[in-house]
C-alpha cells in the first residue's frame, strides 16, 4: 500500500486546504477515530484519506503512530518520515522525538533536533523543551558533559520563562542522574531532593538518591530510601511521561531493577 501511495505523491498536485480538512473529517474524524488507533480499520481508514490527499503530512503521521506504540519501528518510521518529507516544520521535531524515546538512536536523534531548532527554536513538545532531549541524547550516549549543558539550558530557559516553579522536575531528575554518572554525588543528591519536594513519592528519584547515599558513605539512610522506593515503585509512582505506557524512557526503573540492584550500585 505504502508503495503505490508513494507513487500517487509524485504525481499529484497540491491539494488544497479546503479538501485536505474535508477528507479529513470524513475519514478521520467521522472514520477512523470511531476505531482503537490499533485496529485494522484505522489503517483502512488512513489508506483511503492518503489516496485522495497523498500530500498531506498529518495523515502520514497518524498512520505512523499506532505501528510506533506497537514498537513496529522499522514499520512507523517510513510513514513518519513521509511526514517529515512533507512537513519538516511540523513534523520533523516528532521524528526526533520518536528517535530519541522510542527508536533510542540518539545520533540520528540530534541530527533531527538540530534541524527542529533551526525550524522553530527551542520549541516545547510532550511538556519539554527540544534541549531537554538532547540532554536525554547525550547521556544515553554517555556524553555526560553535553548532556549536563543541556539540562543546565532548560533549567535556566524554564526558570527565566517562569520562575522555580516553571522548571519541570524531571529537568532536576535527570541533571542528578548526570551527576550521579560524574561521580559528583553530592550535587546528585541536591537535584534529586529538588525533585521529591516537587514529587514526593517519585521511587524512581527515590531509588538513585539511595544508591547517591550509599557511595556518600550513609549506607542506614540508603537502606531506608531504597525499601520505600520499593514501596512507592509497586504503589505506580514512577514516571508521568504520558509515553512511558508504551516505551520505557532512559534510566525508567523496572521490577527487576528494584530488587535486585539497589544495594549493589
Amino acid at each position: 500500500m505504502f508503495n503505490g501511495l508513494h507513487a500517487q505523491q509524485s504525481i499529484a498536485v497540491k491539494t488544497s486546504k479546503a479538501l485536505k480538512d474535508s477528507i479529513e473529517k470524513k475519514y478521520v474524524k467521522n472514520g477512523a477515530e470511531h476505531y482503537s488507533y490499533f485496529s485494522h480499520q484505522w489503517q483502512i481508514y488512513l489508506d483511503s484519506a492518503i489516496a485522495i490527499t497523498p500530500d498531506n503530512a498529518s495523515l502520514w503521521e497518524l498512520k505512523s503512530m499506532p505501528y510506533d506504540k506497537s514498537r513496529k519501528y522499522e514499520v512507523g518510521e517510513k510513514y513518519l518520515n513521509k511526514a517529515v518529507e512533507l512537513d519538516p516544520y511540523e513534523y520533523l521535531g516528532l521524528r526526533a522525538f520518536q528517535k530519541c524515546i522510542f527508536y533510542k538512536r540518539y545520533k540520528e536523534a540530534l541530527i533531527d533536533y538540530e534541524g527542529a531548532v533551526k525550524l522553530r527554536g527551542n520549541f516545547t513538545m510532550m511538556e519539554h523543551p527540544y534541549s531537554f532531549y538532547q540532554g536525554i541524547c547525550y547521556l544515553g550516549l554517555n556524553e555526560f558533559d553535553s548532556a549536563l549543558n543541556y539540562f543546565n539550558k532548560t533549567i535556566a530557559i524554564e526558570e527565566q520563562t517562569g520562575g522555580g516553579l516553571f522548571i519541570h522536575f524531571m529537568d532536576w531528575f535527570y541533571k542528578g542522574i548526570v551527576l550521579m554518572e560524574k561521580e559528583n554525588y553530592a550535587e546528585a543528591l541536591l537535584n534529586f531532593d529538588k525533585t521529591l519536594l516537587r514529587y514526593k513519592n517519585f521511587s524512581d528519584a527515590q531509588y538513585y538518591k539511595s544508591i547517591c547515599l550509599r557511595k556518600t558513605g550513609q549506607p542506614g539512610a540508603a537502606d531506608s530510601l531504597l525499601e520505600e522506593a520499593k514501596a512507592n515503585f509497586k504503589k505506580g509512582y514512577s514516571f508521568t511521561e504520558d509515553n512511558t505506557v508504551y516505551e520505557k524512557y532512559p534510566y525508567q526503573l523496572s521490577e527487576y531493577i528494584v530488587k535486585y540492584h539497589g544495594k549493589f550500585m
